[in-house]
């Protein structure tokens, strides 16, 4: 049967909603019109919003493929399909598969395709164990956390270290739950693995140690040992959503979402970006689908009342509002998902000089405040399986920020996304643009910092300031350490 055949075959079966009721109709395995080619991939799947889930259901088997799941709130599914023309047959819904995409890339290469770590956190390690508590280092550590003093942490847990009411999805590679310094915190009801692109509780965390070190910079107990979190009394959720690989796939992003949405999450924290590019430069339609799946499910969160806080990436780049339907603006340049959306509060890092870190990514009208990430040489101590260990990062950045929305809605219980929003912005400390942006000294400025002290490219808004969540500011903002 020919493509336009198979076309109007799917469409006529989508629209009498009869592929996945009526017996009489062969599935997408019988169907001969079907061309399946080796092991079905998995697609996220974007219909016109309004779309029942039998209607998708129905075009999801006419395409010659199989749901995993539908989101009705957003009108998205996950849906596998071995059959090279899933993506058009299922129209006019848009598909598309970052399996498929990084499939094209090892063909044309040759060879297994290689990626840019989203972060410079630890690359993936084979046979992660759980942690043995009894022999995890008890030493107090808070010393060397230079990255709390800066924000004021360590003298707001004083006040109030959060409440266990408020949970924060930690949207990563899972957290190690036998870790001393988080078993308090993780709340295993509320984990999941989205991997498929459904949620799924018999999750495990990955061979990476970057959500667990994640998850201690959020909520590592206050209890003398080892280091302390931005918010210690918060519970945190475990939310799988990096594979083994260190991929973050769209259909993974967006179940961590909803996820998050359904388990009533204050805030989530993304320290990733969505797979399989490392950041879109140029404006393609393929990446459409992608910007507009992961633009619904943010929304759906934002408007249901959890906040999302993403990580600006490591590409040191200048980042524009991603391009989907409701977007700030539309520009050429570097988009990165989810940090680009326009409900998602993305965070640069800085080093412990303060100073935007060389490798973060900026740009005015993405980054919203700024946190500590830090630099070679002197980057942020926090959990790993089996201890503790330093790593830098925007990655690092970002869960400072998220604790300190914790700490927001521990103290203003009825707040919702917007009003949590509005006060991280309001609280944080202004940091204007350097003169000066020359870290190798070469004579040549290392990025372009736009905008004024009060909101800028570099900084946002400025350093998020944990004592102010907690406690009225008297004498200003909070000052340099």
């Amino acid at each position: 049967m020919s493509l336009l055949g198979r076309s109007l075959r799917a469409a006529v079966c989508a629209f009498m909603v009869l592929c996945g009721s009526v017996a009489a109709v062969a599935t997408a395995d019988a169907d001969p019109s079907c061309h399946p080619e080796g092991r079905a991939l998995r697609y996220v799947v974007a219909f016109d919003r309004g779309t029942s889930e039998a209607e998708a259901r129905a075009a999801v088997t006419g395409g010659c493929g199989s749901t995993t799941i539908y989101y009705p709130q957003i009108a998205v599914a996950v849906a596998t399909s071995a059959d090279r023309d899933f993506a058009e047959l299922v129209r006019p819904a848009a598909a598309f598969s970052a399996q498929a995409e990084r499939l094209a890339v090892q063909r044309a290469n040759g060879a297994r395709s290689t990626r840019t770590q989203p972060t410079k956190a630890a690359p993936a390690r084979a046979g992660l164990e759980s942690t043995d508590p009894a022999k995890v280092p008890s030493a107090d550590r808070t010393d060397e956390q230079w990255d709390m003093r800066a924000i004021g942490a360590d003298r707001a847990h004083k006040i109030e270290p959060g409440s266990p009411d408020v949970v924060v999805g930690v949207l990563d590679s899972g957290v190690d739950a036998t870790h001393p310094d988080l078993t308090s915190a993780l709340d295993p009801g509320k984990s999941a693995g989205c991997l498929t692109g459904a949620p799924d509780r018999n999750w495990a965390a990955t061979t990476s140690a970057h959500g667990t070190h994640v998850a201690g910079i959020i909520a590592a107990a206050d209890d003398g040992k080892g280091v302390t979190g931005v918010a210690p009394g918060v519970r945190i959720a475990s939310v799988k959503v990096i594979d083994d690989r260190g991929y973050a796939d769209p259909e993974a992003a967006v179940c961590g979402l909803m996820w998050a949405v359904s388990q009533r999450m204050a805030v989530t924290n993304s320290s990733y970006y969505v797979e399989p590019w490392s950041l879109s430069c140029s404006h393609a339609d393929e990446r459409g689908v992608v910007n507009e799946v992961m633009a619904r499910a943010v929304e759906y969160a934002t408007s249901a009342g959890t906040l999302n806080i993403a990580a600006a990436t490591n590409e040191a780049v200048g980042l524009v509002p991603s391009a989907h339907s409701g977007a700030k603006t539309q520009a050429e340049g570097c988009q990165a998902l989810p940090a680009g959306l326009r409900d998602v509060v993305a965070v640069s890092s800085v080093s412990a000089e303060r100073v935007k870190a060389g490798y973060s990514s900026y740009g005015l009208g993405v980054i919203d405040v700024t946190a500590p990430g830090g630099e070679t040489g002197e980057c942020v101590l926090s959990t790993v399986p089996g201890g503790y260990a330093p790593l830098c990062g925007t990655s690092m950045a970002a869960p400072h920020v998220a604790g300190v929305v914790a700490l927001l809605a521990s103290k203003h219980p009825g707040y919702g996304a917007r009003q949590l929003r509005r006060s991280l912005d309001a609280q944080a400390t202004p940091m204007a643009c350097p003169a000066d942006y020359d870290l190798t000294g070469d004579g040549t400025q290392d990025a372009y910092c736009a905008g004024y002290a009060g909101f800028n490219g570099f900084y946002g808004h400025g350093m998020v300031d944990a004592l102010a969540a907690v406690a009225p500011r008297r004498t200003g903002p909070n000052p340099a350490r």
